[in-house]
């Protein structure tokens, strides 16, 4: 498991903890069962305070990403399937409005923008 940590972010450092492991589960990067390292050993591992990871796993533990075995530590959740596209459809729809501001920023047309899309996503058939 990977996480970067940025420390000129405007984002908290447990919500970017929280976002990646998040994606690296919706992404099928982290398996259901598969242990996390321990709060302490991910603190140590990024050089941060415990209550920092302690807090990134309590919120994706409420959120049911992952869950907690007292004295074994924590572990992805088994995630629903209908749920699993819900929440990616919520990332594709995050990366969706950057690239709308973005091309909004630099003059580009939606039916350029759709035409984009369109040559991308053949590209990957």
């Amino acid at each position: 498991m990977q996480i970067i940590i940025t420390n000129n972010s405007k984002e908290p450092i447990y919500k970017q903890i929280y976002t990646q492991i998040k994606k690296q589960i919706i992404t099928n990067e982290l398996h259901a069962g598969q242990p996390l390292p321990s709060m302490r050993q991910l603190a140590k591992d990024l050089d941060i305070s415990v209550i920092t990871t302690k807090r990134a796993y309590e919120d994706l533990e409420k959120n049911g990403y992952i869950y907690s075995v007292i004295g074994k530590g924590s572990y992805v959740s088994e995630q629903n399937n209908e749920m699993i596209k819900e929440r990616k459809m919520r990332v594709i729809e995050e990366q969706l409005i950057a690239a709308i501001q973005n091309s909004k920023e630099i003059g580009i047309h939606l039916t350029e923008l759709q035409e984009l899309l369109t040559i991308l996503y053949r590209e990957e058939e």
